[in-house]
Parts: structure tokens; C-alpha cells; sequence
């Protein structure tokens, strides 16, 4: 299996809650993993039947997370076999709906269970452990945080003691190991690994190869399609915030735009403190500057030295530019000659490390991004493709939503850039991955909904060192506010309607 093949926990997360979103709710996606593991373990035990002619015995050591819930539903699907459910933890704090409604379906059958509140209850069932043909471990799967806790790290060191009299089954991921990178301190020794949907990438480690055991890997019905479609889970990873957290540690936001408009950067600036920047700066010709500050008091606003962006003003802008995390820049500049230039050297500068180019800054942005250490997410529209400097043809096609994928993906790889192609159906790329946004609406041509995407991606990336993410976040909150604007005032919307959405949207992450 290649490392391309693979998924991290946190992508499999996001792609758990967006298939929600889509319809293909959790307790679906519960009942075919359950099924799948179940199907693999009559694979190699094909009758439920011992050499004696007993049924086969089956222990299954559960978490209180959704990987137990996988084992609430094997356990029910083992026809013929003597199945056991530990249940590690009380019924009344597992942690989500499918595992509890799978538990109180459990309880009806046949399957007997127990509940297992400590590690002295847990060396009182040792013996029934000991004495299985079949251990399954469902203890932590993806979930595993921190050090591992009683009576979880009892129930782990039993099931390896178990080992290799009984044939040890681990569902999704051997518990103790991170999911992620493969590490393992305490950790389950598994003669069969069942992951879901894709192997998770530490299971690819050559690290964790002696925990692993055989892998399998279970469709458990996610179309391939789902992969590509952006939806709340690509928001939920960019939200999380520490309680302990200060002013600045969520993002400090650069807004380099204006000149000939003020309105254009303001609502850039608004986007980003309404997606939760914690500091937001607006670096403005003069022209603008007021007008700009007097739109919010939250705005700190940095007057430049002329009417439009000038040479002049790259170095105090360079100088802005490393008291932040990234920078937006384009938005109201213009196209005059002088401002192309200032953008060109903001842009190439070594400072700016981090950046979203948007609108008028295209005028400054040269093809390919040659720098290692420069990340750039540009967001134009199909027909902003031409004001980008680049050596080949740069005209997104007309035709199938396929065609103009690959055009944006090929877009990508060749400049080294991430794409957030603007349309009826929004693409992102890095060249690699894919995600489109079907969110949004009609309504959403009127102007300035560009500019609160770009503030919304340069809040998103200021807290990741992802653009690919920070883009498909910042397309799903756009266009999803945008619908809420749009059920409220119709054709009649304005950017600043979608703009006041956005904590309606992002509220319900946090």
C-alpha cells in the first residue's frame, strides 16, 4: 500500500462530520464498520465453530469512544460465536449517540456485557480474557490522547499477556498507537489491524509494523467522491483554541489594499476579525486610510504615503509584515504602474513568508513561486487568470467541472502555489489534493463576497501552516454565510450581509 493511499486521523475526522453534512450520517457509517469487522473475523474463523465443536470465544475490550461502538455492532453480527463486551467505563459517559443507542441495542440481545469501572473489575475478568480464542481491541482507535490512563493501560497489558494463545483483532488502530506517526509506547500487539475507509498513515510506519499484524482495510461505504467536497469538518481543524490562549496567539492578520476603493480591503479586514483573527491590520494609501478606520473602531488602520500604493511603501509594509502571520494584499490596490511594482517587491520580499493574493495583487505576483519557504494561496476568479505573470497559457476552461479540476490542479503544481478558483462550484488545489466547495449561491456575484473570502482565508492560514486547508475552510464559510444571506435578503444580498453570517457559521465549530 503507498503513503499516498493513506489518511491522517484528523482528515478522517473532518471527512466523518462532512459526510454527516451529506447526508451519510455517523450511525450508517457505525453499522458498516461494525459489519466489516465482524466479516473479517468470520473470515478466519469461518464457522464460529472450535475444534471441539463449542462456539468460538470472543472477547472485546471496548473504549467509550466510536471505536467501542464499531464493537457494539460486530458483536451483535457474530452469529455462532461466544462474544463478551467489556465495556471499559460506564454506559452513561460513553461519548457520542451512536455508541450509547448501539449499546442499549446491545443490552437487548443476547450478547453478554459488563461493564468495567476500574482496573480491579478488569483483573476480576482476566481469566475470561485469558480463556478467549478471539480478543478484540476497541478500546481507543483514532482517539488516543495524552498518557494512557486506568483501567485502559490494565486492559491493554492483558490483552498482549493474552497474546499469542489468543488471536488479537484490533479495530482501526492498534490502542497506544499514534495514529498519525506510528509511535507506540504502551500499546496493544495486534495479529489483525481492521482500518476503515483508507489505512491511517502511522499504520504505514515501519515503526509500527510489529503492532500491526495483517491490515485490512474495510470499506465501510464513503464514496470516493466525498474525499473532494469541503464541508464543516475542514472547518472544525482550524477553529480549535486553548483557553489559554492571549491576544495575537489566533492569528495577526496584514490587509495590504486600497487606494482607488476603500471598500474592498475594509470588508477583508471585517472578514478576518469575524472568522476570529484576534488582530487585524489594514495598511492603506492615505486616500483611504480614514475612511477605512472610520467603517470600524476594531480596525487598526496604517496610513501610506500616497494616494495609491507606492515603492515607497514597501519597507514600512515589510516592516508591518513581520509583526504578523500573513498578509492579504490586492484588494482596491489598482492597476497602476507603480503600485504592480510595490506589490511585486511586498510579495518577493523575505519577509513575507505567508501570504493571500487576491484582486489587484495578481498584477504583482510572478509565476512560479520559486521560494522554498513562500506559501501562497491566490483566489481569483476565471477570469483573473490573465493579469498573473506566467510562461504558458493560464485560461481556465468553459467546459465540464472536471476539465477546469485538472486545469486548476495542473495550475497549482506548475506554480507552486495553492488555487481557490472562485465559481458556481469553488476549486482548490496545491497540485495535489483537490477540494470543491458547492456552497454558495447566485446572489454572491454582487461585489465585495471575494474580498470577505480573502479575509477569510488569511485568518485560516495564519493559524496553519496548510494553505490547502486554509482555503477550503475559508470557501466552505464564504459560501455557507452566503446562503444564510441569501435565505434572508435574496437577490437583494450584500457582501456585507455575508460578512455579518459568518459568526453565525463558524458559532456551531467552536
Amino acid at each position: 500500500m503507498k503513503a499516498t493511499e493513506a489518511i491522517t486521523a484528523e482528515e478522517m475526522a473532518a471527512l466523518d462530520e462532512n459526510c454527516g453534512y451529506f447526508g451519510l450520517v455517523p450511525l450508517q457509517l457505525m453499522e458498516n464498520a461494525g459489519a466489516q469487522l465482524a466479516a473479517e473475523i468470520r473470515k478466519r474463523f469461518m464457522s464460529g465453530k472450535n475444534s471441539a465443536g463449542g462456539a468460538v470465544k470472543v472477547t472485546m475490550l471496548a473504549g467509550k469512544g466510536n471505536n467501542g461502538g464499531d464493537a457494539f455492532v460486530a458483536a451483535r453480527q457474530l452469529h455462532g460465536f461466544a462474544v463478551t463486551v467489556l465495556l471499559l467505563g460506564r454506559a452513561q459517559d460513553l461519548r457520542t449517540e451512536e455508541a450509547r443507542r448501539n449499546w442499549r441495542i446491545l443490552r437487548e440481545s443476547s450478547v453478554k456485557t459488563v461493564e468495567i469501572t476500574d482496573s480491579a473489575q478488569l483483573q476480576a475478568a482476566a481469566a475470561e480474557v485469558l480463556d478467549s480464542a478471539v480478543l478484540v481491541d476497541a478500546i481507543f482507535g483514532t482517539g488516543i490522547k495524552g498518557a494512557i490512563r486506568e483501567p485502559e493501560a490494565t486492559a491493554i497489558e492483558l490483552i498482549n499477556t493474552a497474546r499469542p494463545r489468543a488471536f488479537v483483532v484490533a479495530v482501526d488502530v492498534p490502542s497506544g498507537l499514534d495514529p498519525t506517526t506510528g509511535e507506540a509506547g504502551t500499546a496493544v500487539t495486534a495479529d489483525l489491524t481492521v482500518t476503515f475507509h483508507r489505512a491511517k498513515t502511522g499504520l504505514l510506519e515501519t515503526r509500527a509494523e510489529p503492532y500491526i499484524g495483517e491490515l485490512a482495510v474495510a470499506d465501510i461505504g464513503i464514496p470516493a467522491s466525498f474525499e473532494r467536497l469541503a464541508g464543516p469538518g475542514d472547518v472544525r481543524l482550524l477553529l480549535k483554541r486553548s483557553s489559554h490562549s492571549h491576544k495575537g496567539d489566533n492569528g495577526r492578520v496584514l490587509i495590504v489594499g486600497g487606494g482607488p476603493f476603500s471598500g474592498a480591503p475594509s470588508l477583508a479586514a471585517l472578514a478576518a476579525l469575524r472568522a476570529g483573527a484576534d488582530w487585524v491590520t489594514v495598511a492603506a494609501p492615505r486616500s483611504v486610510s480614514g475612511i477605512i478606520a472610520s467603517f470600524s473602531p476594531n480596525l487598526i488602520v496604517y496610513p501610506l504615503s500616497a494616494d495609491v500604493l507606492v515603492e515607497e511603501d514597501v519597507l514600512p509594509v515589510v516592516n508591518l509584515v513581520k509583526k504578523h502571520d500573513i498578509v492579504a494584499i490586492g484588494m482596491g490596490l489598482g492597476a497602476a504602474a507603480e503600485t504592480k511594482t510595490a506589490v511585486q517587491q511586498i510579495i518577493e520580499h523575505e519577509a513575507t513568508k505567508k501570504l493571500v493574493v487576491d484582486a489587484d495583487g495578481f498584477y504583482g505576483l510572478t509565476l512560479p513561486n520559486t521560494a522554498e519557504d513562500k506559501r501562497i494561496i491566490v483566489t481569483p476568479h476565471a477570469g483573473e487568470f490573465a493579469k498573473m505573470t506566467v510562461h504558458t497559457q493560464a485560461v481556465p476552461p468553459e467546459e465540464e467541472l472536471e476539465a477546469r479540476m485538472d486545469f486548476v490542479t495542473a495550475f497549482s503544481g506548475r506554480n507552486n502555489v495553492v488555487t481557490l478558483m472562485k465559481g458556481p462550484v469553488d476549486i482548490v488545489s496545491d497540485g495535489a489534493r483537490v477540494k470543491l466547495n458547492r456552497t454558495g449561491n447566485a446572489g454572491m456575484t454582487v461585489g465585495g463576497t471575494g474580498d470577505v473570502l480573502a479575509g477569510l482565508a488569511a485568518t485560516f492560514f495564519a493559524v496553519t501552516n496548510d494553505p490547502f486547508k486554509a482555503a477550503t475552510a475559508a470557501a466552505f464559510v464564504n459560501g455557507t454565510a452566503g446562503d444564510l444571506a441569501f435565505a434572508a435578503k435574496g437577490y437583494s444580498l450584500l457582501a456585507t450581509d455575508v460578512l455579518e453570517a459568518i459568526p453565525i457559521v463558524t458559532k456551531q465549530f467552536t
